[in-house]
């Protein structure tokens, strides 16, 4: 068989024989699928969940986590200031916090909800126009912004690298970062790459096609 649960138990066996599972949590990115498809796993206890598109995350994910709290929801894609509030809502981490107006959103919506949610700062690495993410050189000047002047709970550093072979020096950067911060969370490691991630102190792996297969 080769199920969604039977993907995901392959991924957390090779986590446990690199003797990460201790520290190591998946993201089921489930963007595009509809819930039945991913039932299998929650039913099966995994935890936690990814989605990109806030709109399509309140439609597939809202009703269900009323009856089914321990879910953790994880906003993975770009997030608009204008979604912000909406997100507050409904996620619990945020992986892509990039700018200085989106931090001031959440962190007033945070207060509107009497919500604190968990956050990453996503850098772009590979200065990529495509990427968001705030510049290499600006981590440390935007990290004191968020935690002392807007107070948001930020656990660590989040990056997609550039497809350039490369992937090991920008996350060796990333978890030098996140060390020179203090931080002891890491969003690094997608489907094609979580291996090499996993050798760099990743906590947070975010994983779609290879638990759910590819997206038509």
């Amino acid at each position: 068989m080769n199920t969604i649960v039977d993907r995901l138990n392959k991924i957390k066996s090779y986590i446990k024989s690199q003797n990460n599972s201790e520290k190591t949590n998946i993201i089921a990115v489930s963007k595009t699928f509809n819930l039945e498809y991913i039932r299998p796993l929650a039913d099966f206890g995994h935890l936690h969940f990814g989605e990109n598109k806030v709109q399509e995350a309140e439609k597939k994910w809202k009703s269900f986590m009323v009856k089914n709290k321990e879910i953790k929801l994880h906003m993975v894609g770009k997030l608009q200031s204008n979604k912000a509030k909406k997100a507050v809502e409904l996620f619990d981490y945020i992986h892509s916090l990039d700018n200085e107006k989106l931090a001031q959103t959440l962190s007033k919506a945070e207060s509107n909800f009497n919500k604190n949610l968990y956050y990453f700062i996503q850098v772009n690495v590979g200065m990529e126009n495509q990427k968001s993410g705030i510049s290499p050189n600006q981590i440390k000047e935007f990290y004191i912004y968020c935690t002392k002047e807007m107070k948001l709970n930020i656990i660590g550093l989040m990056a997609i690298p550039p497809n350039d072979g490369e992937e090991e020096k920008h996350f060796k950067f990333l978890n030098e970062s996140n060390i020179s911060l203090g931080l002891k969370d890491l969003s690094i490691g997608m489907s094609g790459d979580y291996k090499k991630a996993l050798n760099f102190n990743a906590t947070f792996l975010r994983i779609g096609t290879g638990i759910f297969g590819k997206r038509t």
